[in-house]
């Protein structure tokens, strides 16, 4: 899955310019009490826990290379993992086991007995360092209008929220959905949730009210924090007004905490509150709940190859270190610098990479409200300028588009503070790569093409040795204790170099996902049990002659529409809603801007008239029960669909005819009439001319 440097913390380079890991830090005891009244009150010393910077376990990790620390890493992933979580996180309570994890089960535990807080980690200690830092860069819609939340700010947010949700009644383990727009509230309210130990699902707030309730009552949600409009591209979208159509079906729902984002009035009801209201009456301290290393920090829905999106579990300590450590090395993020990822943070890029890695790591964050269009196709790098990012991670669906609107609208704006740039969400095609590389970078800044799984980067051309190559539009090096491997059908591991196969990861990291919620099969099923005792990731790979990584695209029914995954069967349920339509599949083809888009081959009931009308109809319901981008791009009319003996739709086929190999179909013995394909084909090619 694409979801879109120098030493650890507290190492850096030899002088041969090797990695160095850092010594641990000796904690004494005490709680994380002390150090949040601390950084509140602006203190100079910590109160009840003092980081001593005597060596300790960890020296030994000292002044290793890529290769060694990729090796080390692969050989023995708990004492490798173990003293950086000691000292890149702060503690209440130090872990006493590395690691428990057995594929077999999918039990994938880290750090067992550590005890902290994740909000502490976020914001306490920086407020703590440097109260006055930077921490968000809103980038709002009308650009221009872009505003600074310091550390000490945002704590400040996030305590008020945390003690608003509690005086509420939410408590640690209760569920909270977020569906707002990025904001420096949206980030206030994750940590908030973090703070008190809820756990919070931010559901991207372009889905429709029947999706946000579906995903409310799957995680059981006491109460949704959202905002009365959203503002996008110029365009406003009625946030309130999808949620109190949302929560007539989600009895869980007891409050519903509204901001406002813009002036406009809407209806509260019994069980909306007023959020800023409250929260300017509430105590700006909260002390933080301290959690175990496993419990749950946040769900995230995604859409899997079943018609039913799964809620991806991540847990506290073992995501945060593994998405600040990604997002340190893979970027090679350096103390001042402004990191700027332009993902929605309803999506894993926005929690990792614009919220959790960056601000563990005292980083300055851009929050980008807007769209890469808005109000011209300059806007992303009239922002660069603006606003001096040096690291710019995105999607290239984006770049793709940019594009095509030409070199001028780069080159106008002053790009010279970029240091890196990323690739997020899809592999990325090698003209947009070039174009991103050549004509934004100017050809000097090193361009990371980054794959993830579940919660972060695996993946990636960074890190590695000083002035290792990196070769256009592949993602190329695993991070440290990621151990890819391809798989034959036979379920065998493929030895060597220049070879393809299914891409599964032999050993279990932090950052990797814990469960889908309520149902430990189905995640079981899903990536353990197509090769046992290796974690499969959907995708297939080919690994090249130098020993470097290629994806190649999904080998399941999901789909990439501009960076978001969604199953076919998702749009298939809907689709199949409609009273004419008994039938339907629907398979990824080639998109030009998008990556891939859907394209649906529809049956409809014999007697049914007015085909055309349909098509709209079943646009809209697409629309109306997922979301705008997951409708079809074609909607194809036929009499019938390939289908085996079995009644399986061989989809495969369909995909060979939109992508024109229609004159190889390979092995089509099981089909039950091939005479369907000619059909198929003709009716294709008679709407491809129209």
């Amino acid at each position: 899955m694409y979801v879109t440097g120098a030493g650890f913390p507290g190492g850096g380079r030899d002088a041969v310019g090797r990695l160095c890991l850092p010594e641990v830090r000796e904690l004494s005891d005490g709680s994380l009490t002390g150090l949040c009244e601390a950084a509140r009150a602006g203190c100079v010393q910590l109160p009840t826990r003092r980081l001593l910077s005597g060596r300790s376990a960890g020296a030994p990790l000292l002044a290793r290379s890529y290769q060694e620390l990729r090796e080390r890493a692969a050989r023995d992933p708990g004492s490798f993992w173990g003293p950086l979580a000691r000292d890149a996180l702060l503690w209440d309570t130090p872990h006493h086991t590395d690691s428990d994890c057995d594929f077999a089960q999918g039990r994938i535990r880290w750090f067992l007995g550590g005890r902290l807080n994740v909000s502490v980690n976020c914001l306490d200690q920086h407020v703590h360092q440097s109260p006055d830092r930077v921490a968000l860069i809103w980038e709002k819609d009308e650009p221009g209008t872009e505003v600074n939340i310091t550390y000490r700010e945002l704590l400040d947010m996030t305590c008020r929220l945390a003690n608003t949700l509690k005086k509420s009644g939410i408590q640690k383990g209760d569920r909270v959905a977020i569906y707002m727009p990025v904001s420096p509230l949206a980030v206030a309210a994750m940590l908030a949730c973090a703070r008190i130990g809820a756990v919070h699902t931010v559901v991207f707030a372009g889905f429709s009210a029947e999706s946000l309730a579906g995903r409310i009552n799957d995680s059981e949600c006491k109460a949704i924090i959202t905002c009365n409009q959203g503002l996008r591209g110029g365009r406003t979208i009625e946030l309130k007004k999808t949620v109190d159509e949302a929560v007539k079906n989600c009895p869980s729902v007891k409050h519903v905490f509204v901001a406002q984002r813009t002036d406009k009035k809407v209806h509260m009801g019994n069980r909306d509150i007023p959020i800023e209201e409250v929260m300017a009456k509430e105590d700006p301290v909260c002390t933080p709940e301290i959690m175990d290393s496993e419990d749950m920090l946040f769900m995230l829905y995604t859409s899997g190859s079943t018609g039913k999106p799964k809620g991806i579990v991540h847990t506290q300590a073992g995501y945060l270190l593994y998405a600040a450590l990604t997002h340190k090395h893979v970027f090679d993020y350096k103390q001042g610098d402004v990191f700027g990822c332009v993902a929605d943070i309803g999506w894993i890029t926005g929690h990792s990479y614009v919220v959790y890695g960056p601000l563990c790591n005292g980083a300055t964050s851009v929050l980008f409200e807007s769209t890469p269009v808005y109000p011209d196709p300059g806007r992303y790098w009239e922002m660069v300028q603006r606003l001096k990012i040096n690291q710019f991670y995105g999607a290239p669906t984006a770049i793709r588009l940019l594009l095509k609107y030409g070199d001028e609208w780069v080159k106008k704006y002053d790009r010279s503070s970029l240091k890196t740039l990323g690739s997020v969400g899809e592999p990325i095609n090698h003209e947009a790569w070039h174009w991103l590389y050549s004509v934004v970078g100017d050809g000097r800044c090193p361009l990371v093409d980054t794959w993830w799984q579940t919660g972060g980067i695996c993946i990636a051309p960074r890190p590695s040795e000083d002035g290792a190559k990196i070769i256009p539009a592949m993602a190329m090096r695993p991070f440290f204790g990621i151990t890819p491997v391809l798989m034959d059908e036979s379920g065998k591991v493929i030895q060597g170099d220049d070879v393809s196969g299914a891409l599964c990861i032999a050993q279990p990291w932090p950052g990797l996902a814990r469960t889908i919620y309520g149902d430990h099969k189905r995640f079981i099923e899903a990536y353990f049990k197509t090769y046992p005792g290796y974690y499969f990731t959907g995708d297939g790979a080919y690994r090249s002659t130098d020993g470097y990584y290629q994806i190649t695209g999904r080998m399941d029914d999901v789909i990439n529409i501009s960076g978001h995954r969604l199953g076919t069967a998702e749009i298939e349920d809907a689709m199949d809603e409609h009273p004419a339509v008994p039938e339907t599949a629907v398979i990824g083809y080639p998109h030009d801007v998008k990556g891939e888009g859907a394209f649906a081959f529809v049956v409809l009931k014999d007697d049914t008239a007015q085909p055309q009308h349909i098509e709209e109809e079943l646009k809209s319901i697409v629309a109306s029960k997922i979301a705008k981008y997951a409708v079809p791009d074609h909607i194809l009319i036929v009499k019938r669909l390939p289908k085996t003996r079995s009644g399986k739709i061989m989809t495969r086929l369909l995909k060979k005819i939109v992508t024109g190999h229609s004159g190889d179909l390979g092995d089509i013995t099981t089909l039950d009439d091939p005479s369907v394909i000619t059909e198929i084909v003709d009716t294709y090619q008679t709407y491809k001319n129209k």
